[in-house]
């Protein structure tokens, strides 16, 4: 047997082909789909009517890295709200576009208040939350009517958890009728991506361009998503927004999301994410857009903030300084970030490595931009530094974190050239 590395995929495959959507507020555009980066997005979990508070934890995710934001637009006070969330965060110089999320009453809200219907960028509307009956294709209609006269481009979004149940009985009789039915599981799966492809298409009759159209299709299993998702990206060419929904709390969250994003994007499949995480009590709604962020970092895909690589510990490890740094080091890293990628072009693809031992801190450090090899249990107390390769400097006492932080700095400062230098050659 011949062995060839030409034989070993390098990388993600290459994106699916796809029209792209652009969200627009002002001068900011966000593309999804085509050739465009997977767009990372969140949700707001305030009152909508609240504008202060729904306003600042907006403010809080653009500047986490969502590049998009949706928020709860469910009764008259939510709508009459949105164009002073949106006045306020413009004043705020914060020009995330946001998106409305309607359920059961939409085609009245955007009717009744035109000021939010222009204030958003971007309507999402549930299939099966449109209405029943013969209201059902009405009132879609009269959405789609809006977003076509205010010009704003519309994700269809179907979730398992409120399918249309009038598509999924037509689906089922269907089903019977086979000579081998499909399985339930397959059958849910077929009417999750008809009611998808089936009320673009219809969107697309009633005038709303095809390139104003992004679909979803979200379930809360790993294997459901990839399956759907799958099936999906082959009979349609619409940009496709990725998600598990109810992805859960925790490390729970986190896995699954990963899990079931990363096959997808490792297939070229999907357009724009977003973590559905349960916040814990009292925690940060912004750990979703850098779950978000990180899933895309790590597979290659984009760039948002420095990687910090550090080792997990072991027994030559039992000093708890490595840690500390690493994580002192991640936290100082993101929080530059804001100022960083407007200052110093390129400074989101460093690699700082902070390890804890002689084993293998030396060799990692030199394969990061800037590597601290910290001394493991019973090593000499010294902590050589080595940028771009060479060792530089070794750092001894207390003041290594600090030392280190510095010199950190001071090569961000030096290696990344200051955006206002390259305007001015």
């Amino acid at each position: 047997m011949t062995f060839s590395l030409s034989a070993i995929p390098s990388g993600p495959v290459g994106r699916r082909p796809s029209q792209s959507a652009k969200i627009i507020h002002g001068q900011r555009v966000v593309t999804v789909g085509g050739n465009a980066p997977v767009v990372v997005q969140s949700m707001t979990n305030t009152d909508t009517a609240d504008v202060i508070a729904t306003a600042i934890q907006i403010k809080e995710l653009a500047r986490t890295g969502s590049e998009l934001v949706r928020i709860t637009v469910n009764n008259a006070e939510a709508a009459a709200a949105v164009p002073a969330i949106r006045a306020q965060l413009d004043k705020m110089e914060i020009d995330v576009p946001l998106v409305g999320d309607f359920h059961y009453n939409g085609h009245t809200l955007l009717k009744d208040f035109p000021e939010c219907a222009q204030a958003l960028s971007k309507y999402r509307i549930n299939p099966g939350n449109v209405g029943q009956g013969a209201k059902r294709d009405t009132q879609f209609a009269q959405m789609i009517e809006l977003a076509c006269r205010y010009d704003k481009p519309v994700r269809i979004g179907v979730n398992w958890g409120s399918l249309d149940q009038s598509l999924l009985a037509r689906i089922m009789d269907e089903n019977a009728q086979r000579s081998t039915p499909w399985t339930a599981q397959s059958v849910m799966y077929e009417a999750l991506i008809t009611s998808a492809i089936e009320n673009a298409k219809k969107a697309e009759e009633l005038g709303l361009a095809g390139d104003k159209i992004i679909l979803s299709c979200k379930v809360s299993g790993v294997q459901d998503l990839i399956a759907v998702y799958r099936e999906l990206a082959k009979r349609c060419n619409y940009p496709l927004h990725l998600g598990l929904t109810e992805a859960g709390m925790g490390s729970k969250g986190i896995v699954a999301s990963t899990a079931a994003l990363s096959v997808l994007l490792q297939e070229g499949i999907g357009d724009t994410i977003r973590i559905s995480l349960t916040p814990e009590p009292g925690g940060d709604r912004c750990r979703e857009v850098i779950v978000g962020q990180e899933i895309l970092q790590t597979m290659g895909l984009r760039k948002f903030t420095p990687m910090v690589i550090a080792c997990p510990g072991c027994g030559r490890t039992t000093s708890t300084v490595f840690q500390e740094l690493a994580d002192d080091i991640q936290t100082f890293l993101r929080d530059q970030m804001p100022v960083w990628k407007k200052q110093y072009p390129g400074v989101e693809s460093m690699n700082v490595a902070v390890m804890g031992c002689i084993v293998n801190g030396p060799g990692e450090s030199k394969h990061a931009n800037i590597g601290i090899s910290l001394p493991g249990t019973g090593e000499s107390p010294a902590a050589p530094v080595f940028i771009d390769g060479a060792k530089a400097v070794t750092l001894r006492g207390d003041n290594i974190a600090e030392e280190f932080q510095a010199i950190v700095l001071e090569y961000v400062k030096t290696r990344y050239t200051p955006a206002l230098a390259m305007t001015n050659n």
